[in-house]
């Protein structure tokens, strides 16, 4: 046991620093939980520092630990430093909306849980593991969003919890099938005792265990809370929930698929799905009006991208350094955009963007470096991501769902351009004008991440040849 400490100290020191915040925040007073704010970002730096350069991680991936239930590989590492530097990015772009609430504590505490929960999802290489991962990631998520205890996050509270109890029934149920099928629930005897296995049986168990990851990812079928969380939650915790648990669970779903075998035809199952996710996602974006709503759609559409690779599985070699370097990118813009929303906190539609590149000029090319790069231009994160993204799905023999995912990346610019021309159209008067008497808020944020975004974008080439070095 203690052997297998090492590899998963960036857990270990998510976990404890949960628990930390939680009690500093207990005796501490309100005017002062910016020490809290404080610790739960050295947490992350310390626990980015082992997922990068510690045993097992980015830099010396190893092989499965805890006999077998988890793999700190170098999707595990990719995803751990995703996370962390994410979750930074939330924590900054909320600093002005959680300063001096009554649950600013327990706000960070809930977010390195959820950090920690999309870790162990993406690093899980048994099905009890994934499991109890993926209850770790969801109880944090239903905190966050009625967080703010308002009608709207009442209701977006209530749809996320039933839907995610009934999907992690529905995934218990096919935990229960696989393991029975096969004996084990380690995924490595599951690769090797599946195809002798039933293959209904087989079939039914993978798609409920589906399901489930579909619910943490936000993608069709159990895609119907996200929009309603990214505009009933708080900021800080709606860009976390529409970012975070996609990452951990789409990573999670690559492990699925490549352990159960062909004959169970999960790999068609998830090209359709891909395909129902990005088209539902882009045509409910069309005519949103609500910025917050227009991302929740948005990022429904960008799962059914992200699923292109792991229907390629084993059939390019692309399908995993794309995924990692999709996911990267697009929490990036995600959390960017939602970065500029925290900083106008008053503007509560696309129309009331009027005259920001006028107002506050950074703000609104950090917007536009958001949504260009979710769109996929050049020279932006998801650009680099979406062509490794094709490529590896052409590759795989699905270029039906290629010309399908272009398609829909061309249209997605129609709902964009809604949010981004108002933005830079010029009007000497302000459409809002409470902002005005107001003092700017400052907001680092999303200079941040748009150059993240950029960065990333310039540098996928570095990126992609590392995780396929350490792969």
């Amino acid at each position: 046991m203690g052997a297998s400490l090492p590899p998963v100290l960036p857990e270990m020191t998510l976990l404890g620093g949960a628990v930390g915040t939680l009690l500093a925040g207990s005796f501490l007073a309100r005017d002062r939980q910016w020490i809290v704010r404080n610790l739960a970002i050295g947490v992350l730096a310390i626990s980015g520092g082992f997922a990068l350069a510690g045993p097992g991680g980015l830099i010396h991936p190893g092989t499965a630990v805890f006999t077998g239930t988890f793999t700190p590989d170098a999707a595990t590492g990719a995803v751990r430093l995703t996370v962390i530097v994410a979750t930074l990015l939330v924590i900054g772009l909320g600093r002005a909306e959680l300063a001096g609430t009554p649950r600013e504590s327990e706000t960070y505490t809930l977010l390195l849980l959820g950090g920690l929960g999309a870790d162990v999802v993406a690093g899980a290489s048994d099905l009890l593991v994934l499991a109890v991962g993926f209850l770790l990631a969801s109880i944090p998520l239903y905190a966050l969003i009625g967080m703010t205890r308002t009608r709207v996050a009442a209701e977006a509270t209530l749809k996320t919890y039933l839907l995610g109890a009934l999907l992690g029934i529905v995934m218990l149920v096919g935990v229960t099938i696989l393991t029975s099928a096969a004996g084990e629930s380690r995924y490595t005897d599951l690769t090797a005792r599946l195809p002798t296995a039933p293959a209904g049986l087989v079939a039914a168990g993978a798609l409920a265990v589906l399901a489930g990851l579909l619910f943490k990812a936000g993608g069709v079928p159990g895609h119907f809370w996200v929009p309603d969380a990214a505009q009933g939650a708080g900021t800080p915790a709606a860009a976390f929930v529409t970012t975070i648990p996609k990452v951990g669970a789409l990573v999670a779903i690559y492990r699925l698929v490549e352990a159960v075998p062909e004959d169970a035809h999960l790999r068609l199952l998830v090209a359709v799905l891909a395909a129902a996710s990005m088209t539902v996602g882009n045509l409910a974006a069309f005519f949103q009006t609500d910025p917050r709503r227009l991302l929740g759609w948005s990022t429904v559409s960008q799962v059914g991208y992200l699923l292109i690779p792991i229907a390629a599985l084993h059939r390019s070699a692309l399908a995993e350094p794309a995924l990692l370097l999709y996911l990267a990118g697009y929490a990036a813009s995600n959390i960017t955009a939602f970065a500029v929303i925290a900083a106008e906190p008053e503007r509560r539609t696309l129309a009331d963007y009027r005259g920001l590149s006028r107002q506050r000029p950074w703000l609104a090319g950090a917007l536009l470096v958001a949504l260009l790069s979710l769109v996929g231009t050049p020279p932006t994160a998801v650009f680099v991501g979406k062509l490794t993204v094709f490529t590896a799905g052409w590759q795989g023999g699905y270029a039906w769902l290629v010309l399908l995912a272009v398609l829909n990346s061309v249209a997605s610019l129609f709902y964009y351009l809604r949010w981004i021309g108002p933005a830079f159209t010029s009007d000497r008067t302000d459409p809002n004008p409470g902002t005005s008497k107001k003092p700017p808020i400052t907001a680092p944020a999303p200079i941040v991440g748009a150059a993240a975004v950029l960065v990333l974008g310039l540098a996928a080439g570095l990126v992609l040849r590392a995780v396929t070095a350490t792969g």
